[in-house]
């Protein structure tokens, strides 16, 4: 049980899929500047839900599937659709279940996201059992989540501020503050041993 918390924690503060592996940034930084706390939210949302669901889907294939059959270099074959598929679903899932989260613009976001094939792969170079791959997939949503909502806040905070000079502002601000963000991380790599 605690290697499934350490896991989840991990995933989600020490080796974040955005900081650390640089995987999910560009959805991260391409939100709408003018987007509400409700889309961040989707976002969020939608991105974990969708990390969790194809990887484990994406896993089971893989470990019962093509494994036996020797056919592991078809991994891609399975991942990729697995990610594509669970989309729209997903959207009208959380549509129903939330609606007052907004879902346009969301598809595309979701369809750029290098993060949820790349955790697929990760997980499956890994040894790790079945309910170790879910911790690793929701504790990188929640992370992917987390950084998303700490970029929109520094976002938010900076936008009119006459302190910060015209050519720091947007896009290069948020980079400074995500490389910061993935320091203040690492110092979190320590905590936990086993």
């Amino acid at each position: 049980m605690t290697d499934l918390i350490f896991t989840l924690i991990g995933a989600a503060l020490i080796n974040n899929i955005i900081l650390h592996q640089g995987l999910a940034l560009d959805p991260a930084l391409h939100i709408d500047r003018d987007a509400t706390r409700h889309k961040v939210h989707a976002l969020g949302l939608t991105t974990g839900m969708l990390m969790l669901s194809s990887t484990v889907i994406g896993q089971v294939l893989y470990r019962y599937l093509l494994l036996p059959l020797q056919l592991d270099y078809l991994r891609l074959f399975i991942f990729l659709p697995s990610c594509i598929v669970l989309i729209a679903p997903l959207l009208t899932l959380i549509g129903r279940w939330q609606p007052a989260l907004p879902q346009e613009g969301l598809k595309p976001l979701l369809l750029g996201n290098a993060g949820v094939l790349g955790l697929s792969i990760i997980a499956s170079n890994t040894e790790l059992g079945l309910a170790q791959v879910m911790a690793l997939s929701l504790g990188s949503g929640l992370g992917f989540w987390l950084v998303l909502m700490l970029l929109d806040d520094l976002r938010q905070r900076t936008l009119d501020n006459d302190a910060i000079p015209e050519s720091f502002r947007g896009l290069p601000l948020e980079l400074i503050g995500a490389g910061i963000m993935a320091m203040a991380f690492l110092g979190l790599n320590g905590l936990f041993t086993s």
